[in-house]
């Protein structure tokens, strides 16, 4: 059992920067892949991010949208994972999830995922 708890939302002005911190429990994390997702009102759920391990080191993937602005981390020896985010748009305004799964490959569908976090708000003014 995991579990995930968000912090590092909250509002800025278009343009501006916000890191996002997920921590985890249990003694596994480094064998977890960690995503984050994010979801606007009245949409669905949508992948932003994830880190991986491969066998000589993490691997990352980015949606589109986010890619060259968003840059997903994580420390495994605090258990963390981070989003940091720069050039923040409207369009970015979210609440945001973290998310974990224990397996192999590259998952991009919210119910890949084994274990979620209650998520943080991101709100972007213009």
């Amino acid at each position: 059992q995991v579990q995930l708890v968000e912090s590092g939302g909250g509002l800025v002005q278009t343009g501006g920067s916000l890191r996002l911190s997920c921590a985890a429990s249990g003694r596994t994390f480094s064998s977890y892949a960690m995503g984050w997702f994010r979801q606007a009102p009245g949409k669905e759920r949508e992948f932003v991010a994830l880190i991986i391990i491969s066998w000589s080191a993490s691997n990352t993937y980015y949606a589109d949208s986010v890619k060259g602005r968003f840059t997903i981390s994580r420390d495994n020896a605090k258990n963390t994972v981070y989003l940091q985010m720069n050039s923040l748009k409207p369009e970015d305004s979210a609440v945001y999830y973290c998310a974990a799964y224990r397996g192999i490959g590259v998952r991009q569908r919210p119910g890949d995922y084994d274990y979620w976090g209650q998520g943080t708000q991101v709100t972007v003014s213009s």
